[in-house]
C-alpha cells in the first residue's frame, strides 16, 4: 500500500464517505472509488461497508486503520526531514562539554540555537578534555567545550569563551576566618582532590607551579575526572580543591565555597570552543556563533 491509498484510505474514514473524501482530497469521485476497488481487490478484503449514506470501516479497516495513521505520520515526517536536510535547516550536531560549561555557556548557547534551527538533533555528551579531543579527531563530536590548552592534530577552530578565577571548596564544617576566605596554605595543608594529570595536564602544571611560588608545596591527594567527583571527595574529608567560580551553581551537601585571600596568583579557568574546520559551513559553525552571543 502506497502512500498515495494511505491518505485516501483515512480520509474516507474520518469524512464517512466517498464524496466527502473525494472533496477534500481534490479528486473526482469515480477517481477515489477506482483507488479504493482496486486496493480492496490487491487486499482480498473490503475496508469499507458502503450504503447510501456514506462509507464504514469494516472489521478489517478498523484493524488497520491505526496502523495506517501511523505510516503515514512517519512517511510525511521523514519527507519534512529529507526536504529540511536539503535545505539546511536539519541534521544532527553532537556536542562535547566538560561540567563548567553547563552553568551558563551551554543553556543560553542551545536556547538560542533551538530557536533558529528547530529540527536539529542535538546530542550532548560531558567528556573530560581528553575525551573531547579524541573524539573530536575521531568525528564521534561536532564540537568541544574544554579547558585550553590542548593539543590536537587536526585542523580546527578555536573561539574562546572566557575565563574565571578559582576559589576553594571545602568540608562544610570548616569554620571560615572573620572575612569568609581561606589562604592557600589551608588548600596546601588538607592536599587537593583534582582532576587527573592525564586530564587537564597544562593546567594541572599551572596549577601546582602557581602553589609552589607561593611557597606552598601541595600534593594532590586524590583523582577525580568530574566535577562532581570532586565535590564529592571534598564532602568526604579527603581533602580540598580549587574551582572555578561559576561551581556555586552546584550546591552540595557537605560542601562549602571560599574566596582565597591570597590567590591573586593562581591561573584562571578558562573555557574554549574547538571545532573541525571544514571548506563548507557546518552546524558546528552555526553552534559557534551562538557561543558567541
Amino acid at each position: 500500500m502506497d502512500t498515495r491509498q494511505m491518505r485516501c484510505v483515512i480520509t474516507i474514514a474520518e469524512a464517512g464517505s466517498l464524496t466527502k473524501a473525494a472533496e477534500r482530497l481534490g479528486l473526482a469521485q469515480p477517481a477515489l472509488t477506482q483507488t479504493l476497488n482496486r486496493l480492496e481487490k490487491e487486499l482480498g478484503t473490503l475496508l469499507f461497508t458502503r450504503t447510501r449514506r456514506g462509507a464504514a470501516l469494516t472489521d478489517a479497516g478498523q484493524a488497520v486503520i491505526d496502523d495506517l495513521r501511523a505510516s503515514l505520520a512517519y512517511g510525511d515526517a521523514a519527507t519534512e526531514r529529507a526536504r529540511a536536510m536539503g535545505a539546511g535547516r536539519a541534521g544532527r550536531l553532537t556536542i562535547g562539554f566538560v561540567t563548567h560549561a553547563v552553568y551558563e555557556v551551554l543553556p543560553n548557547a542551545l536556547r538560542r540555537l533551538r530557536a533558529e534551527h528547530p529540527q536539529l538533533d542535538v546530542v550532548l555528551r560531558e567528556m573530560s578534555n581528553a575525551e573531547q579531543v579524541a573524539a573530536l579527531e575521531g568525528g564521534r563530536i561536532d564540537i568541544a567545550l574544554l579547558h585550553p590548552p590542548v593539543s590536537v592534530t587536526a585542523r580546527v577552530h578555536e573561539l574562546r569563551l572566557g575565563e574565571e578565577p578559582l576559589i576553594a571548596a571545602l568540608p562544610a564544617a570548616w569554620a571560615l576566618d572573620d572575612d569568609g576566605c581561606v589562604s592557600l596554605a589551608d588548600v596546601a595543608r588538607h592536599g587537593m582532590v583534582w582532576f587527573p594529570e592525564q586530564q587537564i595536564p597544562a593546567l594541572r602544571a599551572q596549577l601546582l607551579g602557581a602553589m609552589r611560588r607561593a611557597g606552598h608545596e601541595t600534593r594532590v591527594v586524590q583523582d577525580a575526572n568530574r566535577t562532581l567527583t570532586v565535590l564529592s571527595c571534598v564532602a568526604a574529608g579527603l581533602g580540598w580543591s580549587l574551582l572555578p567560580r561559576s561551581v556555586r551553581a552546584l550546591q552540595h551537601e557537605g560542601v562549602r565555597y571560599a574566596e582565597v585571600r591570597d590567590g591573586a596568583g593562581l591561573p584562571a579557568f578558562e573555557l574554549s570552543a574547538l571545532w573541525l574546520a571544514r571548506s563548507r559551513p557546518t552546524f558546528a559553525d552555526a553552534f559557534a556563533a551562538m557561543l558567541r552571543g
